[in-house]
């Protein structure tokens, strides 16, 4: 196994440019989910997988759906059966006029520090980590002929648009995708630059949008003020009192399932290089709100959070308008961690609102998803295997760490296909995912490559 894997990994080094260019023509296809004018270019980057991963042997398929397709792909005989997943969507490029570059043409340019990154919409979000393993498995078959391993490939088309086909694909296909022992998922980043990492939680979401009502109509801020209810002052005072002074959530019940971080993974998140001033720094912040006495890398990766992400009343155009709203309303976002259920915390959330609202207040609620967390055994063989070949490559261990996001596939593979999934990607915190000037390191998309070689050889033997 080890001279196959030397082979395969001489492979991919010599053939880097030629990965690179599959990736440049990926990225020009504009899969762009959430707009339906992009359905065609959506189905176009579905056919143009299948069509690459038939030339590599696969069983590959466009497989329908009542929204985007799905593709679904077949390899090897023999060895353990791994699942992997990765979306080729993208999300929309606006604004355009804040790009660099052609958002759809993946253009390298070289930094002041002599890295090369590759620009473009979808390079590491994620055509650019979708094709580490498909390049992966390219360089094995080359070298070695067939896969030592089981390999079922699972690309999405509906991620950056809320996934509204999955959940029933996936029961459908359940007896086909399930059949695997673990899911591979690489939607993620490393921990640093220069270390590895494994996701073993993502935190769950409740989203939520609160509409105040008061008054039949606008109303006059001179004829009524005072004696008028303002839903504006009413929400305000009701987000206020979701913090407590010591900054945890002030919802009652909301940390009844909550368990503290384990000790042993604790004493790990410890090790890690991590600094709390240059992290704030890149948001253009000094000083972290959130639970007193917890540290930043707590708050962001095993706490449970409250935020509000909008709010809107009144009058909020150009000049001013003297008047007195008769709605306002605020989108407020909740992430879970594990044992918590965002059926009950959705509950108690509004609870907290109606025992709030003074006379003559009203409230309407609309449910913007839900989804529990996922959480990963930290001593399953599948990690291990995985974690010393991410070393292999690397030189550092791998940093097993819980996600501040949310990755719903995971948990729907859990629920639906009863599969764990290991989450090992390869972007970074400063790739600019969903944002203009969006890229991918050069050196992550060749070590990605690298790193799921060594991963493949590990879980086969």
């Amino acid at each position: 196994m080890t001279t196959k894997l030397e082979a395969a990994l001489a492979h991919a080094d010599a053939h880097i440019n030629d990965s690179l260019e599959r990736l440049k023509t990926l990225v020009s296809i504009k899969s762009i989910s959430t707009d339906p004018a992009y359905a065609g270019e959506v189905r176009k980057a579905a056919e143009w997988l299948v069509a690459d991963l038939k030339t590599l042997g696969f069983d590959a398929s466009v497989r329908p759906t009542t929204g985007h397709p799905m593709v679904v792909a077949h390899d090897g005989d023999a060895g353990p059966h791994v699942l992997f997943y990765a979306h080729y969507d993208v999300q929309p490029v606006d604004p355009l006029n804040l790009w660099h570059t052609d958002p759809f043409i993946a253009t390298p340019i070289t930094g002041d520090d002599g890295e090369v990154r590759i620009h473009g919409r979808g390079t590491s979000d994620d055509k650019g980590q979708l094709l580490t393993f498909v390049e992966a498995c390219r360089a094995w078959k080359a070298v070695n002929g067939p896969l030592p391993l089981k390999v079922t490939l699972f690309f999405e088309g509906e991620e950056e648009s809320g996934s509204p086909s999955l959940r029933p694909f996936l029961a459908e296909a359940k007896a086909e995708l399930g059949a695997a022992e673990i899911a591979l998922v690489c939607d993620t980043d490393l921990w640093n630059r220069d270390t590895p990492s494994i996701v073993t939680s993502l935190r769950g979401l409740v989203g939520e949008e609160v509409e105040i009502t008061c008054a039949s109509h606008d109303l006059h801020s001179g004829m009524f003020g005072n004696a008028a209810r303002n839903p504006i002052q009413v929400l305000a005072e009701i987000i206020a009192s979701l913090r407590n002074p010591d900054g945890s959530v002030a919802v009652e019940g909301f940390y009844d399932d909550v368990a503290e971080l384990p000790a042993d993974i604790a004493a790990l998140w410890k090790r890690l290089p991590y600094d709390e001033a240059a992290f704030m720094a890149g948001a253009g912040l000094t000083t972290p709100a959130g639970e007193k006495g917890r540290s930043v890398l707590e708050q962001t990766r095993s706490r449970p959070t409250c935020e509000i992400n909008g709010i809107t009343g009144g009058y909020t155009g150009d000049g001013f308008k003297t008047v007195i709203p008769a709605k306002a309303s605020a989108k407020i976002s909740f992430r879970l961690v594990s044992g918590m259920d965002p059926v009950k915390i959705r509950a108690a959330f509004r609870k907290h609102v109606t025992d709030r609202l003074p006379p003559d207040a009203t409230v309407t609620f609309k449910e913007h998803g839900g989804s529990p967390a996922v959480s990963v055994p930290t001593d399953g063989i599948h990690l291990k295997q995985a974690a010393a070949a991410l070393k292999d490559e690397w030189g550092n261990e791998a940093a097993l760490i819980g996600s501040g996001g949310s990755i719903p596939v995971a948990g729907e593979f859990k629920k639906i296909l009863g599969l764990d999934t290991l989450l090992i990607g390869f972007a970074l915190d400063d790739d600019r995912i969903h944002s203009p000037n969006e890229k991918y390191d050069l050196r992550s998309y060749h070590k990605g490559i690298r790193s799921w070689l060594r991963i493949i050889a590990a879980l086969a033997a």
